[in-house]
C-alpha cells in the first residue's frame, strides 16, 4: 500500500453525485501509508473538507490529466472525451468489453497513451463473482421508480434523496390499485434490492432467476403489470422481450424498468429500445395503446448517493488496501489485455499490456 497513489477524480456527468471512496474509508487509506489526492467537485455527496480532514491532498477539478504517471485515477462513470491519449491506469466502470457504443474508441485512447483500464465490473474473485458493486441500490431504485410511475406519482426531473424519504413515497396510499410485479434476476444483488423495494411498496412480487428464464414463458411475463429486469448477461441468451411482444394484444405489461441498461450490446436481453432515459425525462413511452412505459437510467444508485457510496466504498476499500498486480487486480488487467487483443492492439502499445 505504501507505493499506491490514488487520484479520486471529479465525475464529469452532472447527475453523478456518488463517490467510490467515502471520507471514513479515505482515512484508512491514508493511515495505511497510501497517498490519496481528491479533486474538488461541486456535486460529490461528501464535501472536499471531509477528505482534507482525514489527510487527503486536494486538487482542482479535472487535474487528473496531469497527475504523476504512477498515480492510479479512480472514478465511477465515463471519462470526458479529452484527452485523446490516456496515460494512467484508470479504475472505473468502462462499459467497454461487450461491444457497447464507444467501447473501441475508449480502448484505443488507452492504447494511444500507454494507460490501462481496470474495470470495476470485472473486479472479481476466483469464481468470477464481483467484489464491489452498486447492484443492491440499483435494483432498489429501479423497482421504486417503477412503482411510482405505475401509481402515477413519479415526479420529473428526478432529484437525489435519502432512503427514508424514498420509502415514505413508496408506502401505499388510499386509492392505490393493486398490481402485479415481476423481478427477473431475483437472486442477484440487484434482484434482491428490487424485491425489498417492492415489498416496501406493499407488493408481493413474482421472482424469476436462471431456472425460470432457461425456458422463458413470455406469456406469463407479459401478464404482469410491471417488470424490473436485473439480469446482466455475460453470454448470449434469447431476449426476454422483443418488438413483437410489445404488440401482443394480450400484453398486460405497462411499466418496464431495465436496471441493467445493456442497450447497444449484443448481450442485451431487452432489445426493445435503443437509448437510455435520463433524470430530466426518466420515462419513455414505447407503446401508446395499450401504454407501455420504459425506465432505463444507467446511474440509478446516484439517486441515493450517500447510502450507495457508503456501501460501495466499504466493499472496495479492502481491495484498494491490497492493490497490486495479482489477484483481482491482475484479473482486471488480463481482461483489459484480452479486449485490446480483440481490437488488434499489439503488445507494447500500452505500458500496462
Amino acid at each position: 500500500m505504501t507505493e499506491l497513489h490514488l487520484w479520486l477524480r471529479h465525475e464529469d456527468r452532472p447527475t453523478e453525485r456518488r463517490t467510490p471512496i467515502v471520507p471514513s474509508d479515505a482515512r484508512r487509506l491514508v493511515e495505511s501509508g497510501g497517498t490519496l489526492t481528491v479533486e474538488e467537485s461541486p456535486q460529490r455527496i461528501f464535501p472536499i473538507e471531509e477528505y482534507e480532514a482525514v489527510g487527503a491532498r486536494v486538487a482542482p477539478t479535472g487535474s487528473w490529466v496531469a497527475a504523476p504517471p504512477a498515480a492510479v485515477v479512480l472514478g465511477l462513470k465515463e471519462l470526458p472525451d479529452a484527452p485523446a491519449e490516456l496515460t494512467h491506469r484508470h479504475i472505473f466502470f468502462g462499459h467497454a468489453y461487450k461491444q457497447q457504443p464507444g467501447a473501441a474508441d475508449l480502448l484505443r485512447r488507452f492504447a494511444a497513451g500507454g494507460g490501462a483500464l481496470l474495470d470495476l465490473e470485472y473486479l472479481v474473485d476466483d469464481h468470477g463473482r464481483r467484489l464491489a458493486a452498486f447492484g443492491y441500490w440499483a435494483g432498489y431504485l429501479g423497482a421504486a421508480l417503477a412503482v411510482l410511475q405505475h401509481r402515477g406519482r413519479l415526479v420529473a426531473p428526478l432529484t437525489p434523496t435519502s432512503k427514508e424519504e424514498l420509502d415514505e413515497t413508496l408506502r401505499p396510499a388510499a386509492g392505490d390499485e393493486e398490481f402485479t410485479a415481476l423481478v427477473i434476476g431475483a437472486l442477484g444483488r440487484s434482484g434482491r434490492g428490487a424485491h425489498v423495494a417492492l415489498r416496501a411498496a406493499g407488493l408481493d412480487p413474482t421472482c424469476w432467476d436462471l431456472e425460470e428464464t432457461r425456458d422463458l414463458d413470455r406469456a406469463a411475463l407479459l401478464a404482469h403489470d410491471a417488470m424490473v429486469n436485473c439480469v446482466l448477461a455475460t453470454t448470449p441468451v434469447p431476449p426476454f422481450l422483443r418488438e413483437t411482444d410489445l404488440d401482443d394484444p394480450a400484453r398486460r405489461l405497462r411499466t418496464l424498468c431495465d436496471v441493467t441498461c445493456d442497450v447497444g450490446s449484443p448481450l442485451n436481453v431487452l432489445q426493445v429500445y435503443d437509448r437510455t432515459t435520463e433524470w430530466d425525462e426518466p420515462v419513455r413511452r414505447l407503446r401508446k395503446e395499450p401504454p407501455l412505459d420504459l425506465i432505463a437510467i444507467d446511474n440509478l444508485p446516484s439517486l441515493l448517493p450517500k447510502e450507495s457510496s457508503e456501501g460501495f466504498s466499504g466493499q472496495l476499500l479492502p481491495l484498494l488496501l491490497d492493490f497490486g498486480t495479482g489477484g483481482p487486480w491482475g484479473r482486471c488487467l488480463d481482461r483489459f489485455r484480452a479486449a485490446c487483443r480483440e481490437l488488434g492492439i499489439v503488445e507494447g502499445e500500452s505500458r500496462h499490456v
